[in-house]
């Protein structure tokens, strides 16, 4: 492998690193500047065997670990917003299993420009404490989500579709799909942008959406039915910066607008809904 290829797959593995950091959520926040402290040119990567035998492990595992934080609604239709940290740490095993804080991912399948993965994850849920608009609503509990992937790249594009299963909590299925595009502008700066569509089975959106009689009575809104349908259609920019070989700083934005039986629901204060993010993150 010539060292051009090799100094991209590097680029892109440290990218696709950064932004699984995104499916937490989104955030503004002020990051350190550390443009100060580092040289303006990029110094060459330190040799793996003088890391010791822990150090050369993570070395291998690809693992980065960061801090941001995000500033998003309080819940999917809130018209407040909060500031939230977000610690990270993510590893990659085999070149087939990766770690982060959205859960465990396997490249099940590779086939040129076709790809499949399975992931096991997890939905929060929600609380009726997470803003006064949910007073009387209950609480939607955390379940574990179960999944697929399917990814056809071409060049710096590529289109998806995934399809995610809740085990638990508000027992429903999410369906996304969209196209992304990551290009390197420099040796250090990477843009990327996304747009997809996000459908909802009849549970999630009665869950999250849906005002039943107990509900209402405690609450005081209206008695409402949500079924299933197209939930958002959402966008998303975002800059990578490397800063050298192990840092690396990645901010993105991304606009949610609900629509449908989400968009209609009682509880939905604002629908369009944006989300800032800032994450640092350091590769061994």
């Amino acid at each position: 492998m010539s060292a051009s290829i090799q100094k991209t797959a590097d680029r892109s593995r440290l990218f696709y690193a950064a932004i699984a950091s995104l499916f937490l959520s989104p955030f503004a926040a002020a990051a350190a500047d550390f443009t100060s402290e580092q040289d303006a040119s990029p110094q060459p990567p330190p040799d793996p065997a003088r890391f010791g035998p822990v150090r050369q492990a993570l070395h291998d595992w690809h693992v980065i670990v960061g801090a941001g934080a995000s500033y998003q609604p309080k819940y999917e239709g809130s018209d407040e917003f909060e500031v939230s940290p977000i610690p990270f740490i993510s590893a990659e095993f085999f070149d087939r299993i990766t770690i982060d804080p959205s859960g465990i991912d396997v490249k099940a399948l590779q086939k040129g420009p076709l790809r499949f993965d399975v992931n096991v994850g997890y939905d929060s849920g929600r609380k009726e404490d997470d803003a006064d608009a949910l007073r009387g609503m209950g609480d939607v509990d955390f379940g574990v989500t179960v999944g697929g992937k399917a990814t056809y790249s071409f060049g710096p594009a590529s289109l998806f579709v995934s399809v995610d299963k809740t085990i638990g909590g508000s027992d429903g299925l999410l369906a996304k799909a969209g196209a992304s595009i990551s290009q390197p502008i420099t040796e250090h700066l990477i843009l990327g942008a996304e747009a997809s569509a996000t459908f909802a089975d009849d549970n999630y959106m009665e869950a999250y959406f849906g005002v039943d009689s107990r509900q209402s009575a405690r609450s005081g809104y209206s008695q409402y039915k949500a079924g299933a349908g197209i939930k958002s259609v959402d966008v998303s920019a975002s800059a990578t910066y490397l800063i050298n070989k192990n840092w690396v700083v990645k901010g993105q934005e991304s606009v949610g607008f609900l629509v449908g039986d989400a968009a209609d629901s009682p509880i939905v204060k604002e629908k369009v809904q944006s989300k800032t993010m800032l994450v640092l993150g350091y590769r061994f």
